[in-house]
């Protein structure tokens, strides 16, 4: 019987571990990023926090630096091969995650693009790079927009990856309090997120794209996914009343926007009824018309794409990323 025991509770004990096996810390601690990754330290509303980055050299440097600013689902690690196509050209290539986001402190703070902004802002300056090429897809769109607005005379060109907030998600989304936010965030899980991801993000599913639901969902299982969940729902509260579709019209810097045409992405989808979804997040329709609010924008365009060109798309999008460099 003794026996019998020790054996079952060596099964249990298994079970319990292989179903842990893919937690993951909500910074990300468990997850490999392609490299090295460096913390800045810095103070905000008296918190002690730490930025995470990725500082990649080139063999054969260029003596030009990207910067890369990642969606509000993502982190650095879904850079990978931009990074390598990039250093492979001889740029130096810096990639943050932005405070609240991958491995990079998650506070609780009032989140606003114009903080995020200075915070990029000073890492350049702790790195001593002056001038930069920047490049951000979907959310980091956005915050690439407002950093440029603010410190024009640090950016060389302005990239952007179907960025959200081509449109004022206030008009037409109902509000939403970051209370209510937090509550929906904490019914995440592999198949809610792995449903949006299918639905939101590609044309079609591939399993290669697993890794980014893993990462996206093994959060969830955290004990800390709560302070998780509370800082994602602040800064849905961030995009949705900090909109930049305003001011695109004074940017002043070169900038290329890459579109995928079957992106149909909205911030608060979940809030609208199937007449409203069709009215709005068109990105075949707002590409063009983004295009012509922004002085000199060129339009790349990539058919049979959704909202990760870069993932989606690679051979055409890395094509035009460095024609467009």
């Amino acid at each position: 019987m003794r026996k019998i025991l020790l054996l079952l509770a060596l099964v249990l004990a298994s079970i319990v571990v292989n179903a842990q096996s893919d937690t993951l810390s909500i910074t990300l601690e468990n997850v490999k990023y392609p490299y090295p990754v460096n913390f800045m330290p810095i103070k905000v509303e008296g918190q002690d926090l730490r930025m995470a980055y990725m500082d990649v050299k080139p063999v054969a440097p260029n003596g030009k630096t990207v910067m890369l600013f990642h969606g509000k689902n993502f982190g650095g690690y879904y850079w990978t091969d931009v990074i390598k196509t990039l250093t492979g050209k001889g740029y130096r290539v810096i990639v943050p995650d932005q405070i609240g986001f991958g491995k990079s402190s998650k506070a609780f703070i009032h989140y606003s693009f114009h903080l995020l902004a200075r915070l990029n802002k000073n890492l350049l300056d702790s790195l001593g790079v002056q001038k930069i090429t920047l490049m951000g897809h979907s959310m980091g769109g956005m915050l690439a927009t407002r950093f440029t607005l603010m410190y024009p005379d640090r950016v060389e060109k302005l990239l952007l990856e179907d960025p959200i907030g081509l449109e004022d998600y206030r008009t037409f989304v109902p509000y939403n309090s970051a209370e209510d936010d937090y509550k929906a965030e904490l019914k995440t899980s592999y198949e809610s997120v792995k449903k949006y991801y299918q639905t939101s993000y590609f044309t079609s599913w591939k399993p290669e794209y697993e890794y980014l639901v893993n990462i996206g969902a093994g959060v969830s299982k955290s004990a800390d996914f709560p302070r998780y969940a509370k800082v994602a729902a602040l800064t849905f509260e961030m995009i949705y009343e900090q909109p930049v579709c305003y001011e695109f019209g004074l940017i002043k810097v070169p900038t290329v926007l890459f579109i995928g045409k079957e992106d149909k992405t909205i911030v608060g989808k979940a809030l609208l009824s199937d007449e409203e979804k069709a009215k709005h997040g068109q990105y075949k329709i707002l590409g063009p018309e983004t295009a012509k609010r922004i002085p000199g924008c060129k339009l790349i365009e990539f058919d049979n794409c959704g909202h990760i060109p870069h993932i989606e798309a690679k051979e055409a999008f890395f094509k035009a990323l460095t024609a467009n460099l």
